[in-house]
Parts: C-alpha cells; sequence; structure tokens
C-alpha cells in the first residue's frame, strides 16, 4: 500500500467517525430538545460544517494533486497526533453524554459538567478540533490545508467559545441543586 493510499484510508476512517458522530449527536439532540433544552448560535453552524467537511477533502486533493515526499517521522508523529485528538474527543463525548452534540443546547437546571476532561479546561473538545485539524492534513504534508483550516478554524472558535460560554453562564452552579442517592444536597 501506498502512503497516498493510506493516507486517503486514513481520511475515509476520518470521515466515518464523523458520521458516527453525527449520528449520536443527532440522538443526544433530540434526548436535550425533550428536556426542554434550547439552542443557541445556530447561525455559525453551517459554516462549521463546510469548513470540517472542506478539511477532509481538501487534504487529499491537496495530497493527490501535490503528491509530497512526506519525511516518515513527520507522518507517523503527525498520526500519533490524529490518535490522541479522537482519544481526547471521545473522552469528552462519554464524559458529556446524552449532553453531547455538535450543536450548541443546554438544558435549563442542568449544571454544566466539570468532570473527565473539563476538570483540567473548560472546552476540551475544541483542543482536540485543533490538533486534529494540524496533524491530520500533515500525515501526509498538506501544509497548505493544514494552515488554511487553522486559520479558519481560529476565527470559528471565537464565535463558537463565545456562544458556548454565553449558553453555559444561563445554567446553574456546578453542584447546585444536585442530590445525592440518599436525598443529600451534593
Amino acid at each position: 500500500m501506498t502512503s497516498l493510499t493510506a493516507f486517503t484510508v486514513l481520511v475515509v476512517l476520518v470521515a466515518l467517525e464523523r458520521l458516527a458522530e453525527l449520528v449520536v449527536s443527532k440522538r443526544n439532540a433530540a434526548w436535550s430538545a425533550e428536556r426542554g433544552g434550547r439552542e443557541t448560535g445556530q447561525g455559525h453552524y453551517p459554516f462549521m460544517v463546510v469548513l470540517h467537511t472542506g478539511l477532509l477533502v481538501a487534504m487529499l486533493v491537496e495530497a493527490f494533486v501535490v503528491r509530497p515526499d512526506v519525511p516518515g517521522a513527520l507522518a507517523w508523529s503527525m498520526l500519533v497526533l490524529v490518535l490522541a485528538a479522537q482519544g481526547l474527543r471521545w473522552w469528552c463525548i462519554s464524559t458529556l453524554g446524552r449532553r453531547w452534540n455538535t450543536r450548541v443546547i443546554v438544558v435549563p437546571g442542568l449544571a454544566p459538567v466539570t468532570g473527565g476532561p473539563y476538570r483540567f479546561f473548560s472546552h476540551p473538545n475544541y483542543v482536540a478540533v485543533v490538533v486534529e485539524g494540524v496533524a491530520l492534513p500533515l500525515v501526509h504534508g498538506a501544509w497548505v490545508t493544514a494552515l488554511v483550516f487553522t486559520v479558519l478554524n481560529a476565527a470559528l472558535l471565537r464565535v463558537r467559545l463565545r456562544v458556548e460560554d454565553e449558553a453555559l453562564a444561563t445554567l446553574p452552579a456546578p453542584g447546585a441543586g444536585r442530590t445525592t442517592a440518599g436525598g443529600r444536597r451534593a
């Protein structure tokens, strides 16, 4: 198998993983809506979909057109970062459980999640997105795609983080109003 074929397989696997995320997201968004969840920031969502889809297409186009000679050390180190980003992404998804989705939906009365990777920083999923946006194209030397995606994603994240932070600010403080199985306040 050539490195270009292996890279294509990797990108297809990431695309399939994204489709799996969308299935989980849709199910979780319905769960949130059933509990009175409110969506905010719908205006930037189509740009996010186009940007992330464009990343997958652009890196393949760049790799097939440029056909760079990729040093093995670069390819392997970037692959390790891609895998780490996927691990972090799914840690975020599993930590948020039914509350995770690709949109900004908060369920009134539910305190923000503070466990898992959220113990360490506020938006760990976007750390995964940023790392993957650089590392995945660089697995096969798609420098232009990595650079363009990173710049556009930075602009998108400025909007997305503001929207998420404003939505999360409407929720009760972590631990407020929760009770343990024995009925005591947590």
